[in-house]
């Protein structure tokens, strides 16, 4: 294990190491309360994410569309949240993580006030697709969980995992309150009054965020010390980020089938989607458990070993979703769910940590959490499709399942490579 774990973050210990002036900021007190701030624009950004989730039957009713139909907006959602994360995370990379989470409390506001006032479907996924997420929730999601990397060494996977919760925590907090508002006020309101909290929350926040990271400063004297001829896990940086990009979208096409559908899978089985969208607040909030506990481990056995394990937990997961459809039975899955399946995204932003430039971080964490989003957006709509074609999830969860396989197979094989490279002295 020892020589595993050496293998797999070879590159930390020797080319990460902080010149002696970035030394005190690392792991600080600074750090720490920095990661506060994250977090928070974390949980109020993510929230373009998952609104959208549980407006689906609204937005159906609303415009008279199919399922199918009325999951393009989180399809849209999803795609312009991965687009955007390459955008922000390269505009990170360069001007500091402010300039763009500045842009994205504008975006999200707004996008969320247009998005209220949409006459139809396709204004609707528009704005969620190109303001709420494209230009707002992206910049508040892969940047700041590059930027808390450059922040911290020791306790880098702990403190990405804490990162990384902030986006649970939008889960858990805005579906329960989007929910009762759009049933006492109506979507509409509830849109374009969120839409104004976001704005005058956001942008006091995203100003506490001016410093730049301290191991910002190592990434010239890094990329100096390596050799370019690097091959990580024996492959070439591309063809490592590539791998890495296809098993993000077959962990999230797993992943979404619960996550977007759970509301209306509640109301086709007689439940309500008020029952929904209580399971999904707490399958979010247990992912926030997921992703501390997964950081701690990941601090211990490095990114490829916890990618491994959370995939098969969620494959678990899934798998139980098909023999039990009781209430208490789907509070429960949903539970383990949210407990299984938290640490798998966080865990592509260590392993880029661990083999990749410094000053690469915010561009090819982007890069692969575009993929993880992409595969919610197939997902999400893949599921929507399935099931109008055969009027059941059950076929839409055993896809998952087939897709959670191939990411499994792809972090397995990814381990036994790092297991295979020759450890440091």
């Amino acid at each position: 294990m020892t020589k595993l774990r050496a293998a797999e973050g070879k590159l930390v210990g020797i080319h990460d190491r902080p010149p002696d002036a970035a030394d005190a900021m690392v792991d600080s007190a600074a750090a720490w309360q920095r990661l506060v701030v994250s977090v928070l624009l974390m949980a109020l950004g993510g929230s373009g994410m998952y609104v959208v989730t549980v407006a689906i039957p609204q937005i159906q009713a609303e415009f008279g569309v199919t399922r199918s139909s009325a999951s393009l907006p989180f399809t849209a959602a999803m795609i312009g949240f991965g687009i955007g994360s390459i955008m922000m995370g390269r505009l990170a990379d360069r001007f500091g993580v402010m300039v763009p989470l500045l842009g994205a409390s504008l975006c999200v506001g707004l996008g969320y006030i247009l998005a209220g006032a949409s006459g139809s479907l396709w204004q609707f996924a528009a704005a969620n697709g190109l303001l709420v997420t494209l230009l707002g929730s992206s910049a508040t999601f892969g940047p700041l969980i590059a930027d808390t990397s450059l922040w911290f060494a020791r306790y880098r996977g702990i403190a990405v995992g804490i990162c990384a919760s902030g986006n649970y925590l939008a889960g858990t907090l805005w579906p329960p309150i989007a929910q009762h508002f759009f049933s006492t006020v109506g979507w509409r309101q509830t849109y374009v009054g969120m839409g104004v909290f976001f704005i005058a929350s956001m942008l006091p926040l995203a100003l506490l965020l001016r410093r730049r990271p301290p191991l910002a400063a190592s990434a010239a004297q890094a990329s100096r010390t390596r050799s370019d001829s690097q091959r990580p896990l024996g492959m070439s940086p591309g063809a490592l980020q590539a791998l890495l990009c296809v098993a993000g979208v077959a962990c999230c096409v797993a992943m979404s089938m619960p996550q977007v559908h759970i509301v209306a899978y509640c109301g086709d089985l007689g439940y309500g989607p008020a029952r929904g969208a209580e399971m999904l607040s707490i399958m979010l909030g247990c992912g926030i458990v997921s992703r501390l506990t997964f950081g701690w481990i990941c601090d211990r056995i490095g990114g490829l070993r916890t990618l491994l394990v959370g995939s098969g937990l969620q494959g678990i997961a899934l798998l139980l979703f098909l023999p039990y459809k009781g209430l208490v039975s789907l509070y429960v899955i949903s539970a383990l769910f949210g407990l299984f399946q938290g640490g798998i995204v966080p865990s592509y932003a260590i392993i880029i940590r661990e083999h990749f430039r410094p000053e690469e971080v915010g561009s090819r964490v982007g890069t692969v959490l575009t993929a993880t989003m992409l595969g919610m957006a197939l997902g999400g709509w893949m599921s929507g499709a399935i099931f109008d074609l055969t009027d059941s999830y059950r076929a839409a969860f055993v896809n998952g399942i087939g897709w959670n396989l191939l990411n499994l197979t792809i972090a397995l094989w990814l381990l036994r490579r790092a297991s295979a490279q020759p450890a440091l002295a």
